[in-house]
């Protein structure tokens, strides 16, 4: 973006004698655009290793609910074959 600034220079009664344009160019280097694209970058990357460990304890709670109903169904079958020998 350019910016132009007219200075004009006058004395009282006279033509102005000196008119003078600055012309200011503003330019970025691009550096926030690096900064917040890695501060992007850096939060998918948490992001995503946050969603995987609870995938991960989902899972392994899932696998322990299972191991701990086949040790039930597996008592349960052992009570029921005790009965049966005493009957």
């Amino acid at each position: 973006m350019t910016d132009e600034r007219t200075t004009t220079t006058t004395t009282d009664g006279v033509e102005p004698t000196h008119t003078h344009t600055t012309v200011v160019e503003k330019r970025g280097g691009g550096g926030g655009m690096l900064i917040g694209l890695a501060l992007l970058i850096g939060v998918v990357v948490v992001a995503f290793f946050l969603m995987n460990r609870a995938d991960n304890e989902d899972a392994q709670t899932s696998a322990i609910t299972e191991a701990a109903q086949s040790v039930g169904d597996g008592a349960e079958k052992v009570g029921d074959a005790a009965k049966k020998a005493v009957e």
